[in-house]
């Protein structure tokens, strides 16, 4: 009699069944509905088709469309699949390579015969892929040798699948799969079928060029882009928000605004203008605060440091080629070169603050009694990030993190952790956030420290998370298995921004790696040294990234007390320019930042000028509000004015400007 499997649904409920029976048999013997629903399995939690065999005892959830992430991943895999084949039919001799499903979409990079793809091929394809889901072929999976991926991606010319296929290991299960006589290498899973995708549901956005596996040396290629949903009104709503998006660019506003510029002559380094960096002031000044009431006590370290110092931490076997090194300067010989006897003649522009922190820490004799130690730093660092990767303020080789590490005993750390949790919420609250996930980055493969050390860490920032109430679904609280720093696991801190984006930029880590590499020790409560356990934080993450998600939070319509310039005096005839000096002054002496307009202009030209640059109050004055000693006031985004009286005017804007309350 042949042995039957035991499959465990998510309901708890149990059920024999031969070998040989799919998911979709399941789905099947459980309903119509269902049957017709699923669309991949997770199967003792890996996804897996719905018609794979299963191979044993089974643990089986069916996956459905409502079970939004594991769908999307599937249709956007599926889309690329798609998009390739209808490449292949309208561009005969095009030579696939690579197509993964991304974020929010999928791309194809692709070997033309001829030419490069444009954007103007984007219609056809799009269309091509419409008739392929509509004859709603079957994805089937198959397991070939390394051989016949070899003779097949020979055979049909296929010079870099050719390439790929010869280096993968013999003892591996090799996998393609079929759509129809369409096929790739591809791990999987897919869909049952083409025809599961929504034909309306995606679009082909642009095309770029790529390096066969990412090196420059590599012949070129093109890369077609695409965003793919399970329905259109997900992908209407998405290129919405791009719309958005592109309306808030924070390139385009801050040159709108006058906040910054970049250059050639310092790429990766924001040049700020006087309006730009009054923002960061504000910011900085509001932190400070925060930080100085939290117990912090601010530091400032050294931007050069010797490479044996980088060695001893860690950082030079992981970040060397991202650090800028120069020599230390030991001229010799006619030339002046310097000679390089080894590490003891390198210095390294630091990338991170936390060594240094440590040989702050170092200084004297620390008793258990002195812990915790909050040192905070608005550092300046540097990384060299390769040219195609810098973007604007989010990505910059020169930047200043909001950095803080905290030395505590390990008795102390979940209080620490949960400390740090609260006072991240109130400066998230502050500036405009409401909507924040909480995710734990666990240990990578690669890593520093014991496995003991990792497992009570994560524990530590687990414990923290819930005393604090907020490892719930509300605040999107999820694992991250592998995506832990080789030194520490961390919590990381995903904002949701005014067009639902999603961006990572607190963290906190917890690390008994660095204070044992440095040396930094506590004398304890029975006279012996104990190793601190080492936190190290951040809300902004660095300024100029947060400056930039801020002004496409806002759109440039920053609240009051952050905006460069929080009101412009603009006259209507030059017969009130005094009146309205007298109250720029006023303004001014009451502590806001205010400007005055008094060009031979008209108003409305005026009106639509400061309204570009996003000023938040327009106060205009004329021959009437001279006599009587008040100003229309106009509100950024509304199409009507108030009168008001100017000295009632400045109580309310003084109000308006006022940094959020530290005691909320």
């Amino acid at each position: 009699m042949t042995a039957m499997f035991r499959i465990t649904l998510p309901d708890g409920s149990a059920r024999e069944v031969a070998p040989g029976t799919t998911p979709a048999d399941v789905a099947a013997a459980i309903g119509p509905g269902l049957a017709k629903a699923a669309i991949a399995a997770r199967v003792n939690g890996e996804v897996r088709d719905l018609n794979r065999p299963l191979d044993g005892d089974t643990e089986l959830a069916l996956i459905t469309q409502k079970d939004e992430k594991e769908a999307l991943e599937l249709a956007r895999h599926d889309y690329a699949h798609v998009m390739a084949e209808a490449v292949q039919h309208l561009f005969p001799g095009t030579e696939i390579t690579f197509g993964p499903a991304t974020e929010d979409g999928f791309y194809y990079d692709f070997a033309p015969k001829e030419r490069p793809f444009t954007e103007d091929d984007l219609p056809a394809i799009e269309e091509e892929m419409r008739h392929i889901i509509a004859r709603n072929e079957p994805f089937t999976r198959e397991v070939w040798t390394r051989r016949q991926l070899i003779d097949r991606w020979t055979e049909q010319g296929e010079r870099f699948k050719a390439e790929w296929a010869a280096e993968l290991p013999e003892d591996e299960e090799l996998t393609i799969y079929r759509q129809g006589e369409w096929l790739d290498m591809c791990r999987g899973p897919h869909m049952p079928s083409t025809g599961r995708l929504d034909p309306q549901a995606f679009k082909l956005t642009r095309v770029s060029g790529a390096y066969w596996r990412g090196d420059q040396k590599n012949a070129m290629l093109s890369r077609i882009y695409g965003t793919g949903w399970l329905n259109k009104k997900q992908l209407d709503q998405h290129l919405h928000m791009l719309e958005e998006a592109a309306k808030r660019d924070h390139r385009k506003l801050g040159a709108e605004m006058d906040l910054f510029h970049l250059q050639q002559e310092a790429q990766g380094s924001i040049f700020w203008h006087p309006k730009g960096y009054m923002i960061w002031r504000e910011l900085e000044a509001y932190l400070r605060r925060r930080l100085d009431a939290g117990g912090y006590r601010e530091v400032k370290t050294p931007q050069l440091m010797d490479a044996r110092q980088w060695e001893q931490s860690g950082h030079w076997g992981k970040y060397r080629e991202n650090m800028f090194v120069v020599p230390d300067e030991i001229p010799s010989g006619e030339d002046d070169r310097p000679v390089l006897s080894g590490k003891a003649d390198l210095m390294a522009l630091k990338p991170m603050n936390c060594p240094a922190h440590v040989l702050i820490f170092r200084q004297g004799i620390k008793s258990y009694r002195d812990l915790p130690i909050r040192l905070s730093e608005y550092g300046c660092c540097h990384r060299n990030e390769p040219h195609g990767a810098l973007h604007g303020l989010m990505r910059v080789r020169q930047f200043t993190q909001d950095d803080a590490h905290i030395f505590c005993r390990q008795d102390q750390l979940v209080d620490e952790v949960s400390m740090f949790c609260d006072l991240l919420d109130r400066v998230y609250k502050d500036l405009g956030f409401e909507k924040y996930a909480i995710k734990l980055a666990l240990r990578p493969e690669k890593r520093f420290g014991t496995d003991e050390m990792w497992d009570w860490s994560e524990q530590s920032l687990r414990d923290a998370v819930k005393a604090t109430g907020r490892d719930t679904p509300e605040f999107g609280w999820e694992e991250l298995p592998g995506e832990g720093a080789f030194y520490a696991p961390k919590l990381e801190f995903h904002l949701t921004d005014a067009i639902g984006r999603t961006w990572q930029v607190g963290t906190i880590q917890t690390d008994t790696v660095l204070p044992e590499r440095l040396d930094a020790s506590y004398v304890g409560e029975d006279g012996e040294r104990h190793r601190p356990i080492m936190l190290h934080r951040a809300i902004f993450g660095s300024f100029e990234r947060f400056i930039g998600i801020l002004i496409e939070h806002y759109a440039g319509k920053f609240p009051t007390w952050l905006a460069p310039v929080q009101a412009v005096v603009a006259t209507i005839v030059s017969d009130a320019d005094d009146y309205a000096r007298e109250a720029v002054a006023k303004l001014r002496a009451a502590g806001l930042r205010v400007e005055s307009d008094l060009r031979n202009e008209k108003i409305n030209y005026k009106v639509r000028e400061h309204s570009l640059a996003k000023v938040p109050n327009l106060l205009v004055v004329g021959k009437r509000e001279a006599e009587e000693g008040t100003v229309a006031l106009r509100r950024l985004g509304s199409q009507g004015q108030e009168i008001v009286e100017l000295g009632a005017l400045i109580e309310r804007l003084t109000a308006e400007a006022t940094p959020p309350d530290l005691s909320r």
